[in-house]
């Protein structure tokens, strides 16, 4: 079967062929992926940044962990799934053995193997995952929205962490899918404005027009003066999902006092940070990674009750036979979310 793959410690992925999985062993099933999207750590694999020379030792592996398909077979011992289920996979394998997994908080695993990175990823025909991490979704929902689900958990769970609740105002910075999911459920969570925070190259202002949003500041045009205006006497909520450093202080300067920033993306380098204007501001600061289990049921949820808030993300959708130009449109900035159909 075809599979697009991290071959080698170095820069690039390739599209080759591979044997297709076993027969799922014990406690595991077999799903047929129907739909799978690439994401910004399917770059950062891509180029081999920093982050991720620890993947060294699983090379080759198959990339891919934002999918959904149907259980095409079922290991031993498997029994709240059978043949003809549609999930979505949790991609962070627990080991089971640390006190986090033990006391069921297997999102904090100490030692973690992650589907995609460590172990065969979405980027294929089939893929084997653990009974205990595949989620059914709705007979309803399509899998172009199936595969929305891991990038959306980001954004279920960057909002309860920052306690928005009806009325509040606030503010995304980054367009990006991230984004655009974490002011989806802010405002679903009835925020009364939200306002997002970016540079307009590609489609991703575009999109969240179509999501429904309306209040921006392009940051190539406008820059900092428009956003605070924008901010009148401030925002009760940030939400960083740009990965960019120099947000921080930005944030931390449109936020009114004792507000919330959330923290939602990975900095490539050291941010630095105004620690009196966190101070006399009383600002809290939170970290978000690693989505719970709720996050995946809140995010399901949402794509069920609203899907076509959600359905603008995806700005194409390619046969994996074209993966690696889902890759150039990705990185050249020209698609929000590449969906790849393996079959």
């Amino acid at each position: 079967m075809l599979a697009l793959r991290k071959i080698a410690p170095a820069p690039g992925v390739t599209l080759e062929e591979v044997s297709a999985p076993d027969a799922p062993p014990k406690g595991e099933v077999k799903v047929e992926v129907a739909a799978a999207g690439i994401c910004g750590t399917d770059l950062h694999i891509d180029d081999w940044a920093d982050g991720f020379k620890m993947m060294s030792g699983s090379l080759p592996v198959t990339l891919g962990h934002e999918f959904c398909g149907r259980v095409s077979a079922i290991g031993e011992g498997v029994s709240t799934l059978k043949v003809g289920d549609r999930v979505v996979v949790q991609p962070a394998i627990g080991c089971g053995q640390c006190a986090p997994c033990k006391s069921g908080a297997r999102h904090d695993c100490f030692n973690r193997n992650a589907i995609g990175l460590h172990r065969p990823g979405g980027f294929a025909p089939y893929v084997n995952a653990p009974e205990g991490y595949c989620i059914a979704i709705p007979a309803t929902m399509s899998d172009l929205h199936g595969a929305l689900v891991e990038p959306l958990t980001t954004g279920v769970q960057a909002v309860r962490i920052g306690e928005v609740k009806p009325g509040d105002r606030v503010v995304v910075f980054g367009p990006g899918p991230i984004g655009q999911g974490a002011a989806a459920m802010a405002r679903l969570a009835g925020a009364k404005a939200v306002h997002v925070v970016g540079y307009n190259d590609g489609p991703r202002f575009k999109t969240l027009k179509q999501m429904g949003f309306e209040d921006f500041t392009d940051l190539a045009t406008d820059g900092e003066p428009t956003l605070k205006k924008a901010a009148v006497s401030g925002f009760d909520v940030a939400i960083d999902a740009s990965g960019a450093p120099s947000v921080i202080n930005a944030g931390l300067a449109v936020l009114k006092p004792y507000g919330i920033f959330v923290i939602a993306s990975m900095p490539d380098q050291q941010a630095p940070l105004d620690v009196m204007l966190l101070v006399r501001s009383r600002t809290q600061m939170r970290g978000c990674s690693r989505a719970p289990d709720w996050a995946w049921t809140g995010a399901i949820e949402a794509l069920a009750k609203h899907p076509e808030i959600f359905r603008p993300m995806v700005t194409h959708e390619l046969p994996l036979a074209e993966g690696l130009e889902g890759f150039r449109l990705m990185r050249a900035r020209e698609a929000s979310k590449v969906i790849l159909r393996p079959n």
